[in-house]
């Protein structure tokens, strides 16, 4: 669904952690060789090494692999992570995103073709990134 969200929101350029990238001018469709040819352009043209240029934007945060849950109610799980977290910032672009003042985050969306959630957290420390964790897992799994 990222098409429709892409023309919805008149946006140039989306992404996913698979590793999936969508170009407007490309349709709204996915090309991971459109991507690699822009990075390689923008290193050519910068003369320096990727790494150097990436390293402004890296960040010291610990984050998970992304992680399935099987469910036989994706929506009405949903609801109820939306409840427990809901003294902090939430996002409802793709699935339910959790931003809290500390600058972790999590973010529990449906798979549109199988009976799964899935997760994705990042936090400052491990210590965060447990705790939050735990509260999705446990909630996702009762």
């Amino acid at each position: 669904f990222i098409k429709n969200d892409m023309r919805k929101y008149k946006a140039i350029f989306a992404g996913e952690s698979s590793g999936h990238f969508y170009f407007k001018d490309n349709f709204n469709a996915d090309s991971g060789l459109i991507a690699a040819i822009l990075g390689l352009y923008l290193v050519s043209l910068s003369n320096k090494k990727l790494s150097k240029l990436v390293a402004p934007y890296r960040q010291s945060y610990i984050s998970i692999n992304e992680t399935n849950f099987e469910v036989k109610d994706k929506e009405s799980i949903l609801k109820k992570v939306e409840e427990s977290f809901n003294q902090e910032v939430i996002d409802k672009l793709d699935g339910l995103t959790v931003r809290f003042n500390n600058n972790a985050w999590l973010n529990v969306r449906p798979s549109n073709t199988e009976p799964l959630l899935r997760l994705n957290a990042e936090a400052k420390t491990k210590e965060e990134l447990d705790n939050i964790v735990t509260k999705v897992k446990s909630i996702i799994e009762s």
